[in-house]
C-alpha cells in the first residue's frame, strides 16, 4: 500500500476548488462536463456572455456566467435535454429589452465578493476581511465563505476552515465547491469515512468532474475498498484530458497490483 499512500500525499498538494473571477472554456468544460465545442457555441450565439474584458483569442467567463452554468447544471439534473436548456437560455435573453439576443450594457459597480476575489488572486491577505463583507451583505454567501475556508486552511487554521465550509452548506446545501473543499479538509485530517461522505455528495451535484473521482479513489484504496477505488479511478479516467491519464493510470496499475494480492473472500472466510 505504499505507493496509494505516496499518491494520496501527492493528491492532497493538488489544492482546493475556489471560485475564480474569471474562467477559460477549458476550465468551465471541466467542472460542468460540458463540450468545449457546446460552450463556444453558446457564446457565438449569444447564449452564455463571455467576459467583458475578455480580449485576444480565449473567452473568458465570470461570475455572471458562472451563474448561468450552474443554473444549466441544475437543467440538466432536471432531466432537460440540452435543446430545451438552450431554449430556455435563448427565453432568459429575450427578457431584456432591445432586441433577440441583444443584452443592453449597464453600468455596475464592484461587490464585495468581487473585490474579494481580485485581492484573493493577487495574493493580498485583505481578501478575508471583504469575504466576510460579502457574506454580511448577501453577495455570494456560499462563494464567499468557500473561499474564505481555503484562506483559512493555508493559514493553517483548521478549526477556522471547517466553520467556513459548513457555512457554505448552511446557505447553500448543494454547494459543490464547498462538499468538495470539505471532503479534501477530511481527507487531509485523515478521517476517510467523511471524506467519502462529502465527495459522493459533491459528486451527486456534479458527476462529471475528474478530480473529485481520482481523490475518492485514493480514499476507497487508502481504506482498502479496492474494488471501490478500481470503479473510482476508471470514471477519473474516463473524464479527465489526455495528458492528465498517465497519472491518472499510475494510480489504476498500483490499485489492480493491490486488488491481485488480495485473497478472494471466500478463501478468508475459511
Amino acid at each position: 500500500m505504499g505507493n496509494i499512500v505516496r499518491f494520496a500525499e501527492e493528491s492532497s498538494r493538488r489544492g482546493f476548488t475556489r471560485i475564480q473571477s474569471s474562467y477559460s472554456a477549458r476550465e468551465i468544460s471541466r467542472q460542468f462536463g460540458l463540450d468545449e465545442r457546446r460552450i463556444r457555441r453558446w457564446t457565438e450565439e449569444g447564449l452564455i456572455c463571455k467576459a467583458e474584458e475578455s480580449g485576444g483569442e480565449e473567452c473568458r467567463y465570470d461570475l455572471r456566467t458562472l451563474d448561468i452554468f450552474r443554473r444549466v447544471r441544475d437543467m440538466r439534473h432536471r432531466g432537460l435535454t440540452f435543446r430545451q436548456i438552450e431554449a430556455e437560455l435563448q427565453g432568459q435573453l429575450n427578457l431584456f429589452p432591445g432586441g433577440e439576443g441583444e443584452v443592453v450594457a449597464l453600468p455596475r459597480r464592484t461587490t464585495a465578493f468581487q473585490e474579494a476575489l481580485l485581492l484573493h488572486e493577487k495574493g493580498d491577505a485583505g481578501a478575508a476581511q471583504w469575504y466576510l463583507k460579502a457574506a454580511a451583505e448577501g453577495d455570494h454567501v456560499p462563494d464567499a465563505y468557500c473561499n474564505l475556508g481555503i484562506l483559512h486552511f493555508q493559514a493553517r487554521n483548521i478549526a477556522d476552515a471547517f466553520d467556513c465550509f459548513t457555512q457554505a452548506l448552511a446557505a447553500d446545501p448543494r454547494h459543490f465547491e464547498s462538499h468538495f473543499n470539505l471532503a479534501h479538509l477530511y481527507f487531509e485530517a485523515g478521517d476517510l469515512r467523511l471524506a467519502r461522505v462529502h465527495y459522493e455528495m459533491a459528486a451527486k451535484i456534479e458527476p462529471s468532474f475528474a478530480d473529485l473521482y481520482y481523490n475518492l479513489g485514493l480514499v476507497h484504496a487508502l481504506d482498502g475498498a479496492l474494488p471501490e477505488a478500481l470503479a473510482a479511478l476508471r470514471q477519473a479516467r474516463d473524464l479527465v484530458p489526455e495528458e492528465e491519464r498517465e497519472r491518472v493510470d499510475e494510480v489504476l496499475s498500483t490499485v489492480r497490483e493491490e486488488l491481485a494480492k488480495a485473497p478472494p473472500p471466500d478463501r478468508e472466510r475459511r
